[in-house]
């Protein structure tokens, strides 16, 4: 039986005012399994105008501690509905329920920080240079801030947006991934158990035009937040245009991985595997680019094969299954173009490569490893958001680090060894917003997220990241006891 589910805006369930729907798809079987709401612009409106009348008439003017308190109850929400979101957030994008409901249940630690950050954000006094003034600076809320969701780790891309956003007293328009909606709307009733005001959440549903284009380009939107792939950066860029609102981009990535010849075999093999294999490879920060030190090459190599050889592809409610479905069709077959193409211009299938035979309808795709002559060739270089590791060899340290930034994305990278000076070089020049060092696939509230080049710009997590919810206000004081003198007398 199909589930049909509505849209949260301005503490009510709604349909589209056009009253169309958008199937979503199982991606174990590619059936049919609910349907949301496609929103147009005049849903993204209200959704919009709701969020702006929250801000202004109650969310803004709460005391820090008061809207910390609704982030705790969030917090609380996600750790008891945890196995019920992971459940939802399984069937709904094909990702491991072992993952989601163990991340639904993390997730809660974001809203928790940044509940205790909320009071925390102070301003300034300037030592200012004229006679009695007293200037001070304060961070203030700054608006409807509009946040777009991809499919992929919905609750942390989510999280990471809505609990600073919220801390600081602004309200928020969500709108899901058309690929995979039903977790937010789940959430959204987690929202609504909490008491927050109306308007202060909204979660929209629709796809990328006329509901993305309608939320980025909105008069009212003041903060927009994406993640994404860059080809919808550059409209969401282009939309801003239209309100100049802020804008933070966090985009893919094509990271690359080292192994030094002195590293822990067994430890990089474990990491290599969690950062390509992890999630079927739908991350964006998949350590797709393996460089292994020449010296070592071979033997590790066979290592990691055998390893991605015994990796048990499977329905992704079975505590068995070590990888799920890819999510959808297209990605399905961009993964094989990419392969077909390499493979034509000399890369070498080394292990998988070929859609898995364990199911004629869902989207199985085998861990796959692909020796390549050099990183130009398509799977090395293109991002494809699946379970394919390209790899190649280097030699000397200083080619590694040329090799490691001759890359149009700069999200996250990893090394493996045992020598501390060395990795604290590569990773000092590693162009990267992050870059793990004999670990890999690490996330926490305390740490910066986001990257440098394609890979977009500005910080989700951590302590700086809350800033970015909050413009500067100068106020100046005249304490003289002087009235000002006349503009109009100089000297």
């Amino acid at each position: 039986m199909i589930q049909e589910y509505k849209m949260f805006i301005n503490g009510e369930w709604v349909n589209s005012s056009s009253n169309k729907k958008i199937e979503t798809l199982n991606p174990e079987n590619n059936e049919v399994w609910a349907s949301v709401p496609e929103a147009n612009d005049q849903d993204v409106d209200f959704a919009v105008q709701s969020a702006q009348k929250a801000f202004d008439s109650s969310w803004s003017k709460l005391h820090p501690r008061e809207r910390a308190k609704y982030l705790r109850l969030i917090a609380n929400e996600l750790r008891e509905n945890a196995k019920h979101l992971g459940k939802i957030e399984t069937i709904d994008t094909g990702k491991l329920f072992r993952e989601t409901k163990t991340q639904a249940n993390y997730i809660a630690e974001y809203y928790d920080y940044f509940a205790g950050l909320a009071d925390k954000v102070e301003g300034t006094v300037i030592p200012i240079d004229k006679e009695d003034m007293q200037v001070t600076t304060t961070r203030v809320p700054i608006g409807v801030v509009a946040a777009i969701i991809p499919w992929n780790s919905q609750m942390l891309l989510t999280a990471v947006k809505l609990a600073p956003a919220l801390a600081m007293g602004n309200t928020v328009v969500i709108k899901a991934s058309e690929l995979a909606p039903v977790t937010l709307l789940e959430f959204a009733k987690l929202i609504e158990k909490t008491g927050m005001p109306k308007g202060v959440v909204n979660i929209v549903t629709g796809l990328g035009d006329p509901c993305g284009k309608a939320l980025t380009q909105h008069h009212l939107v003041e903060r927009i937040a994406f993640t994404g792939g860059p080809e919808t950066a550059r409209h969401i860029v282009k939309n801003s245009s239209y309100n100049l609102s802020q804008v933070s981009l966090e985009l893919g990535g094509k990271s690359p991985v080292a192994v030094f010849d002195d590293a822990d075999q067994e430890n990089a093999l474990n990491g290599i595997t969690a950062g390509i294999f992890g999630a079927s490879g739908q991350s964006c920060i998949a350590g797709s680019r393996l460089y292994i030190q020449s010296s070592i090459y071979e033997i590790f190599l066979n290592k990691l094969i055998d390893k991605a050889k015994k990796i048990k592809l499977g329905p992704p409610m079975s505590d068995e299954t070590q990888m799920g479905p890819l999510n959808s069709l297209k990605q399905l077959e961009v993964i094989e173009k990419n392969i077909n193409d390499t493979v034509q211009q000399g890369g070498v299938i080394k292990c998988g490569g070929k859609r898995s035979s364990l199911s004629n309808k869902g989207y199985y795709f085998p861990a796959t490893i692909i020796e390549c002559e050099n990183h130009n060739l398509p799977t090395a270089e293109n991002e494809l958001f699946g379970p394919v590791l390209s790899v190649m060899k280097f030699e000397k340290e200083d080619e590694l680090v040329n090799l490691m930034n001759d890359n149009k994305y700069g999200l996250s990278s990893g090394v493996f060894t045992k020598d501390l000076g060395r990795g604290m070089r590569v990773s000092k020049a590693i162009r990267a917003g992050i870059v793990f060092v004999n670990t890999y696939r690490l996330i926490s509230p305390m740490a910066p997220f986001g990257g440098m080049k394609d890979s977009g710009y500005g910080k989700e997590a951590g302590q700086e990241s809350i800033k970015e919810y909050t413009r500067v206000k100068t106020t100046w004081f005249n304490a003289s006891r002087k009235p000002m003198s006349d503009p109009f007398t100089m000297g």
